[in-house]
């Protein structure tokens, strides 16, 4: 059995311990929160050893590893205390909000041979990891273009302050929906070298961002538009949606299926010409414990089954999740450094000669017309 403590009993952070507790080679060992009443109640009714200092639980417990789901400010200092442990980290997303730190980070559990592993849980959706399959395959040719789309009804009104709406506790559309689309399109096709026009909006949110667009450029010529909009209520949930074009077609993914256009299907027997459609139901296997989504469960089996054969080969490991923290540094740096275009079109045609008024011409020509009248 691998001793894991979880850390963190925010909503995901419970949905982990439902998880955790379920699995057949996973015990838990104890939870730390500093909200006393929540950790009260997992005591007594699911039987958890608690905590409310992370430092006491790594000093005192005996462990395999740590499952950390706190807000995104704390990852950091956290992951870095576990990993001094010799402990295996699951790490919740955005890795973290300083990309040096992230680095280090991952350096360091490379160094000592730990599993290390961050909740991108989409990369674990078979439609995704089919999609990853056939891109391999060179199944559309080289890609030429990504559009990457995230939406929901997350924040619809203005809000009190939890650590989702600051910034420097890492919270806002960015680091909560924009991420995922982020953290795939590194997946599907490779980061990009370049981003331009970032956008980072405020809808009903006061110091984060509720929308995202911003256009990415990568080695080799292709190009990417990324939308996030975590204020959208014409979604009733969290709508992910990737769309790749390539010089022998298209593949369109999201949760339910994967829709595929070929112009050429001649190397590819299990495809025709046209369009082709996959649907999850065939290409997701079943999981021991369902709740809220297959991937869920998937992720931290597969956390699980890399401690068990000692490898460090994680789908989604620390030094995945830097490529896309380092995206979303230099979407922000982008968008902070971005020059208005009429403020650029002032500079460039300042030094040009004044226009030449029409007023007088164009009184001259309404004369004439009257005058015919």
């Amino acid at each position: 059995m691998i001793r894991i403590a979880l850390v963190g009993l925010g909503k995901m952070g419970l949905s982990h311990a439902a998880i955790l507790k379920a699995h057949p080679e996973i015990e838990v060992v104890a939870v730390c929160d500093s909200f006393g009443i929540l950790l009260s109640g997992l005591n007594k009714y699911m039987g958890f050893k608690t905590y409310r200092d992370f430092g006491e639980l790594l000093e005192k417990e005996k462990l395999d590893a740590v499952l950390i789901a706190t807000p995104s400010r704390f990852h950091g200092q956290m992951v870095r205390q576990a990993l001094e442990k010799n402990l295996h980290v699951f790490c919740e997303k955005p890795f973290c909000l300083d990309v040096a730190e992230g680095q280090e980070l991952a350096a360091l559990a490379k160094q000592k041979g730990l599993v290390n592993q961050v909740g991108y849980h989409y990369r674990f959706l078979g439609t995704f990891a089919e999609a990853k399959r056939l891109l391999d395959s060179d199944l559309i040719g080289k890609v030429h273009h990504i559009r990457a789309e995230a939406y929901g009804p997350v924040v619809l009104r203005p809000a009190g302050l939890t650590w989702r709406s600051s910034q420097t506790e890492g919270g806002g559309c960015l680091y909560d929906y924009a991420c995922h689309a982020i953290d795939l399109v590194n997946f599907l096709h490779g980061s990009p070298a370049r981003v331009e026009g970032t956008i980072l909006n405020k809808i009903f949110s006061k110091d984060v961002d509720d929308e995202v667009y911003t256009t990415f450029r990568f080695p080799g010529g292709a190009t990417g538009q990324l939308a996030a909009n975590w204020s959208d209520e014409s979604f009733r949930k969290m709508s992910m949606e990737i769309t790749l074009w390539g010089e022998n077609g298209r593949i369109r993914i999201d949760r339910q299926e994967i829709q595929i256009f070929l112009r050429d299907a001649t190397a590819f027997p299990e495809f025709r010409w046209g369009w082709n459609t996959k649907y999850t139901t065939e290409l997701t296997k079943p999981v021991w414990y369902y709740l809220r989504g297959e991937e869920y469960s998937m992720q931290i089996d597969h956390f699980v089954q890399c401690i068990l054969d000692r490898t460090q080969n994680s789908i989604s490991s620390f030094e995945t999740a830097v490529q896309t923290d380092l995206v979303v540094s230099k979407m922000i740096q982008n968008e902070k450094s971005n020059v208005p275009l009429d403020a650029a079109d002032e500079q460039t045609f300042s030094s040009r000669p004044p226009r030449v008024p029409q007023k007088k011409k164009l009184t001259t020509s309404l004369k004439k017309l009257v005058g015919r009248r």
